[in-house]
C-alpha cells in the first residue's frame, strides 16, 4: 500500500489522504481547506491525482474540513462511491447544499459590493455540484466489513459527532486505521470512541495533541457568563458550529433553566444548518447518549429563525438573550451580521466556544482584535469576547493517548495528522516517548510506502 497525505498535514483543515493498493485507489475524506489564505487557496488548485482515477471516498464524519471538497471532486470526474455512517449522510445532505449556498452567497455579495479582487467573484462550486455528490453518498452499517477493489474497509464510531468513525482500511492482510476526529470519552451528548484494535498503521488527528481540556464545569461557567450579560443589559453571541456545539449548547442551555443556574432567558438559533441538524439530532437517539424524551426537551429549548426576513428582525430586535448562530469561527453566514450589530457595544458578549482556526476572523477576534472586517467594511470590537475549550467535541492530548494505549499490539509507526504544527509534533514525541510506538508528523504530499 502507499499512502500520501495530500491535506490536513501541518493544519486542522483539507483532510484527503489517498492509500493505494494494487490498482485500487482510495480517497479516505475529501475536506476543504480553511483558515490562512494561503492554504484556503489550496481549494482551487487541481488534485495531483486524477479525480476520476479514484475508486471510491471513504468518509469519516460530516464537517466540511472533512467532506466539503466532494461536490468538487465529483464535478471533477469522480464517479464511484462514497462510503459514509447513515447520519454521515443524513449531514451531508445538510451541510453540503449549505456550503455551496454559502459560496454562491458569498460571491453574490463580493459582486455588489465591488470588495472582491476577482471580477467577477466565482464560488468553488455550484448547489448543482453539491447535489451531484450527495447522489453518491452510500450508507453502510457500523462494524461491518465492505469490499472495494483490492481492499475492504470497516466503520468504527468515533464519538465527536452523530455518525462520526473511524476507518480500517486491510489490503493483503495488513490494516491502517485512520482516525478521523476524535470524540470525548466524556462528552456530553456523544458516546465514547471505540478502541482502534490491532492495526499495522495509525493516522491519528492532533487538534488538541498538546493541551487537556479544562476542568471547568459546563453549566455553571456558562451560567455564570449568561447572567453577567443580561446583568449589564447584553446579548450573549455565540458563533457555533450547526453541527455538535449548536446541540452541545442547547443541553447546557436545558440543563441551566431546569437546575435554575441562571434566570429563564430567550434562546434563538439563527442558521438554517444548525435548525436543520438539530432536528435530526432529535430524530437520532440510537446515535448519541439523549433518550428521545430528553432530545425533544433539548431541541425545544430555544427559538428557530427561519427565514431571511426573520434574521434580519432578530439582529435589529432590542432583547436580552441568547443567540447561536453559524459559523463557528465567524468566517461567514448569519453570524456576521449579528458581529455587526453587537460587537461594537460593550454591553454584549461574543462567546467563542471551541478552537478557532488560524486567519478565522474568530481567531482575530479571540486574541484581540479591536476590529475586523466584515463584508468589505471594518468593525470595531467593544464587547467582552470569552474563549472556552470546554464544548470541546475533540479528544485532548490524554484522551488521544489513552485511545492509542488500547492497541492491542504495537502499531508499526504513528501519523500525526489533523493538527497544527505544534500539536502534532507535541503528540509525535509523547507517542513516541509514552506508548513506545514509532510515530512521524507527515508533509503535504508526502507520500509513504507501508511495505
Amino acid at each position: 500500500m502507499k499512502l500520501t497525505f495530500l491535506g490536513a498535514a501541518g493544519t486542522v483543515t483539507g483532510s484527503k489522504y489517498l492509500l493505494e493498493a494494487d490498482r485500487t485507489r482510495i480517497l479516505v475524506d475529501c475536506g476543504l481547506y480553511q483558515g490562512l489564505k494561503q492554504l484556503r487557496l489550496r481549494n482551487w488548485d487541481e488534485l495531483p491525482v486524477e479525480p476520476a482515477s479514484i475508486d471510491a471516498v471513504l468518509l469519516t464524519h460530516a464537517h466540511v474540513d472533512h467532506s466539503g471538497y466532494l461536490p468538487a471532486l465529483v464535478r471533477d470526474g469522480f464517479a464511484g462511491a462514497v462510503f459514509c455512517s447513515e447520519p454521515t449522510r443524513a449531514l451531508c445532505e445538510i451541510l453540503l447544499p449549505d456550503a455551496a449556498y454559502l459560496q454562491e452567497e458569498d460571491a453574490g455579495y463580493a459582486n455588489r459590493k465591488g470588495f472582491s479582487v476577482h471580477h467577477p467573484a466565482l464560488p468553488l462550486y455550484t448547489g448543482a455540484d453539491a447535489d451531484a455528490a450527495i447522489a453518491r453518498l452510500v450508507p453502510v452499517a457500523f462494524d461491518s466489513w465492505q469490499e472495494v477493489g483490492a481492499v475492504r474497509f470497516r466503520l468504527q464510531p468515533a464519538g465527536h459527532i452523530l455518525g462520526a468513525a473511524s476507518i480500517a482500511v486491510e489490503h493483503a492482510g495488513r490494516q491502517i486505521l485512520f482516525s478521523g476526529d476524535l470524540g470525548r470519552s466524556d462528552d456530553l451528548l456523544m458516546r465514547p470512541p471505540a478502541g482502534p484494535g490491532a492495526p499495522d498503521w495509525i493516522v491519528v488527528e492532533s487538534t488538541y495533541g498538546d493541551r487537556l481540556h479544562p476542568k471547568r464545569d459546563p453549566f455553571d461557567t456558562l451560567a455564570s457568563i449568561l447572567t453577567k450579560t443580561i446583568a449589564r443589559g447584553g446579548v450573549l453571541l455565540i458563533p457555533s458550529f450547526a453541527v455538535g456545539r449548536a446541540q452541545t449548547l442547547l443541553y447546557c442551555f436545558h440543563e441551566i433553566f431546569r437546575r435554575q443556574l441562571a434566570r429563564q432567558a430567550p434562546v434563538y438559533v439563527n442558521s438554517p444548518m444548525a435548525t436543520n441538524v438539530t432536528q435530526l439530532f432529535r430524530r437520532s437517539a440510537a446515535y448519541h447518549r439523549l433518550d428521545a424524551s430528553l432530545s425533544a426537551a433539548v431541541c425545544d429549548v430555544a427559538r428557530y429563525v427561519r427565514s431571511v426576513e426573520e434574521s434580519r428582525k432578530l439582529v435589529g430586535r432590542q432583547f436580552h438573550g441568547v443567540i447561536i448562530s453559524a459559523s463557528g469561527m465567524a468566517s461567514g453566514g448569519r453570524v456576521l451580521h449579528h458581529l455587526r450589530a453587537l460587537g461594537p457595544d460593550s454591553r454584549n458578549t461574543l462567546l467563542f466556544p471551541g478552537f478557532q482556526a488560524p486567519g478565522t476572523r474568530g481567531d482575530a477576534i479571540v486574541h484581540g482584535a479591536r476590529q475586523v472586517k466584515i463584508h468589505g467594511a471594518l468593525v470595531p470590537i467593544e464587547a467582552e469576547v470569552i474563549q472556552l475549550d470546554i464544548f470541546s467535541a475533540h479528544a485532548d492530548q490524554a484522551g488521544l493517548i489513552d485511545w492509542m494505549r488500547g492497541c492491542e499490539r504495537a502499531p508499526r509507526r504513528v501519523f500525526v495528522t489533523h493538527g497544527e504544527a505544534v500539536p502534532a509534533d507535541t503528540l509525535r514525541r509523547i507517542v513516541k516517548d509514552e506508548l513506545g510506538y514509532p510515530a512521524h508528523v507527515p508533509e503535504y504530499r508526502e507520500s509513504v510506502d507501508l511495505a
